[in-house]
């Protein structure tokens, strides 16, 4: 939190600078490129092992894209969606849970106009779910995993789950893996992955700042 807090305030060229990592040109080769500074700023270990970013510590990076008034951009990507095949893993052993037990969120401002070098990183906060919150996301997760295991994932939508979604998650739609079509048999589909709704996130910010002013 401390390194996390001196952050705050300061330009993303300004950090990319010192690290002497390149700032994208061009949104096509931006995805993602905010949360890989901030991880290396912060020293995060994880890369993209299915565990917390700060592994001795079990917290996990989540980089959110806030407008000026602090309001959540977009969802929150979690994870990709558990291998097909066999039954789904517990609430309790899932990779939701692990990367949602402890999160340390940095908002960064995207001002309109503004490119990569100029937004800036906000304050950050470490939040992890109140038995409220784990319950609604664990409906969520076993609604969603439900229609997985059962072949119906080309039928789930951004309308599924309340807080907790699916959406794809690929480079570019051709993209394929390898999945569970309705009647049990493999199937090719697009890559996805589970993202938490921005509203969501938006209701964490408010009472955290509002505890924090």
């Amino acid at each position: 939190m401390e390194r996390a807090a001196r952050l705050a305030g300061r330009r993303l060229g300004e950090i990319a600078r010192e690290l002497k990592i390149p700032v994208p040109a061009h949104a096509v080769q931006a995805k993602g490129w905010t949360g890989t500074l901030l991880e290396t700023a912060l020293g995060a270990t994880a890369a993209s092992l299915p565990e917390p970013d700060f592994q001795a510590i079990g917290i996990e990076l989540k980089s959110v894209p806030v407008h000026p008034d602090g309001r959540p951009r977009e969802s929150t990507y979690i994870c990709t969606l558990p291998p097909p095949g066999g039954d789904p893993p517990l609430w309790e052993h899932s990779n939701v849970l692990r990367k949602l037990a402890r999160v340390l969120f940095v908002p960064v401002v995207y001002e309109t106009g503004a490119g990569f070098a100029h937004r800036l990183i906000g304050a950050p906060l470490i939040w992890s779910p109140s038995p409220e919150e784990e319950s609604a996301l664990r409906a969520d997760w076993e609604e969603l995993m439900d229609m997985v295991c059962t072949g119906q994932v080309e039928s789930i939508t951004a309308h599924h789950g309340t807080h907790l979604q699916i959406r794809p998650k690929a480079a570019n739609a051709a993209a394929r893996q390898r999945g569970v079509g309705e009647d049990g048999a493999p199937a090719e589909t697009l890559p996805r992955g589970f993202y938490l709704r921005a509203s969501f996130t938006a209701a964490i910010f408010r009472r955290h700042y509002a505890r924090a002013g």
